[in-house]
């Protein structure tokens, strides 16, 4: 970027960076908090995205940072290894997306039906939703979901006034906050409109909190940042070499860091007309970035859909927007410490509660249903397998879906014998894939055709046929020869359909 360049963007991508800042700082405490770490791993790991990622970024509008999506997979293994084992996990899972991105594997990480990625999302959402309740609290989530669920009424109750808890406070302060949010969303005046809902859902909590000197838990944050940096020691990356459950780990945060990253950069170039996201360089910009986190035992971060849309409506026009935002953000954490340690827990928690309804996206479900009820069904079946297992289980469920529907599709078949008046030439029509699965049906229809007939089977409509299905009609000619009938392959009409739908019309085999 030359300097006449900079000089005429800086302005746009200065008061862009506040907004983004603004919408950063509460969801990377809040983000943190979720994935049972201290706020300032979230502050760290924001910066680093900012400063570090936003400078070497192949989508230089998105912002990356600390995201909800992979709060509840920190959370699990934060709670199965401990926080000390999260940074050498980490740093493996960013190697492997920087060595993703410098193959050039950065378009094949975007391989993931929508369906499996949307119910995800909404998965992970049900879950931030079911833990973030008992934050609200004042009280510390369960370990899954489904204990989450469960605990909630009791843990309702002791909150109350006669209970034998006093959450029954926070938990006013984290509906405040979520009320404040969906108000401003809903009537912010347009003059205003550049200030995030969470900042002041969280300053409007924090206010009455202070005012009325309420006893609810508060924000930790260390006076010195560099005493929230646990640096990663060399016993634990020994530990990681040796033990296939934290490489599986690694592995899968890395998948899941990386398609949740390159999806949002497909999202945010339809946001605007300006330069294409470079999915490679993106994916080792995220590697670099996450080697740096798990060095230094942040979060994980990816590239997220709130902060980078928040930062192309505020009028960003360059990667210096994504940068400024780390740098507002370190120069936050360095003077106003006592500020953070004001907020209440329970409203960051509103805020996260808030995002979580959000993943929960009705309005992709219903664009699923445009495709069919399979989609839909795999949505809502890898949605309810992550609550109701674990993450990576319910992803695997969602491909393993996925792959059935295709084999299913692949496999489809329609057959229908057609005689023609005369009763003596008729047609075979075959829609579909004829594959070695039909070959029983299509060995039904065959030996359905009368003796003496002309059978004449155009192949035009077939998008496959294989070498079981082909013997299979030459093993028919052959025999059918001694009764007088005849079989015409117009083998020549054969055609692969890259596009539109077939026409099919329902015969003797049905379909499959």
């Amino acid at each position: 970027m030359n300097l006449e360049t900079l000089k005429s963007t800086l302005p746009r991508d200065a008061m862009a960076s506040v907004v983004v800042f603004l919408v950063a700082l509460p969801l990377c405490m809040g983000v943190a908090i979720a994935s049972g770490m201290p706020p300032a791993k979230g502050l760290i790991t924001g910066i680093i995205g900012g400063l570090v990622v936003g400078a070497l970024a192949g989508a230089p509008l998105q912002v990356s940072g600390p995201a909800a999506g992979l709060a509840v997979l920190v959370f699990e293994l934060v709670r199965q290894h401990g926080i000390a084992m999260l940074g050498p996990i980490l740093l493996l899972a960013g190697l492997i997306q920087l060595v993703a991105g410098r193959l050039r594997l950065g378009c094949w990480f975007r391989v993931t039906a929508p369906a499996v990625v949307y119910g995800m999302l909404a998965g992970i959402g049900i879950l931030i939703i079911l833990s973030q309740l008992h934050v609200m609290l004042d009280a510390s989530p369960q370990a899954s979901g489904l204990n989450n669920l469960q605990a909630f009424p009791a843990a309702l109750v002791d909150a109350l006034p006669f209970g034998a808890g006093d959450g029954w406070g926070a938990g006013l302060l984290g509906l405040m906050t979520i009320g404040a949010m969906w108000l401003w969303d809903k009537r912010k005046p347009a003059r205003l409109r550049f200030l995030p809902g969470a900042l002041i859902g969280v300053s409007l909590a924090t206010l009455v909190s202070l005012i009325l000197s309420m006893d609810v838990r508060r924000v930790e944050v260390p006076a010195n940042l560099g005493d929230a940096i646990d640096w990663v020691q060399p016993a634990d990356l020994l530990r990681l070499l040796t033990d296939p459950t934290l490489l599986v780990a690694a592995l899968t945060l890395a998948f899941i860091a990386s398609a949740e990253t390159l999806l949002s950069a497909a999202a945010v170039d339809r946001m605007h007309q300006g330069p294409r996201a470079d999915f490679d360089r993106e994916l080792t910009s995220q590697g670099v970035g996450n080697l740096l986190c798990g060095l230094l035992g942040a979060l994980p971060m990816t590239g997220v859909i709130v902060r980078s849309s928040a930062n192309v409506q505020a009028g960003a026009v360059t990667r210096m927007s994504a940068i400024l935002h780390g740098l507002w953000l370190l120069a936050f954490v360095l003077l106003l410490t006592a500020v953070l340690q004001s907020i209440p827990v329970a409203s960051l928690a509103g805020v996260l509660v808030y995002t979580g309804v959000k993943l929960v996206d009705l309005k992709a479900l219903r664009g699923l249903g445009r495709y069919g009820r399979m989609p839909m069904f795999i949505y809502g079946a890898t949605a309810l397998a992550i609550v109701f297992t674990d993450l990576l289980t319910g992803v695997m469920i969602g491909f393993a879906l996925t792959l059935a529907k295709l084999a299913w599709r692949a496999s489809r078949l329609k057959i229908n014998l057609v005689y023609d008046e005369d009763g003596r030439t008729a047609e075979l029509r075959m829609v579909g894939s004829a594959t070695f699965l039909k070959v029983p049906e299509l060995s039904r229809v065959l030996a359905s055709v009368r003796p003496g007939t002309q059978l004449h089977v155009p192949l035009e409509h077939l998008n496959y046929i294989d070498h079981a299905c082909m013997e299979l009609l030459d093993e028919w000619r052959a025999a059918s020869a001694a009764n007088g009938s005849e079989l015409v392959l117009e083998s020549r009409a054969v055609k692969r359909r890259l596009e539109g739908r077939l026409r099919t019309t329902v015969g003797i085999g049905g379909a499959a």
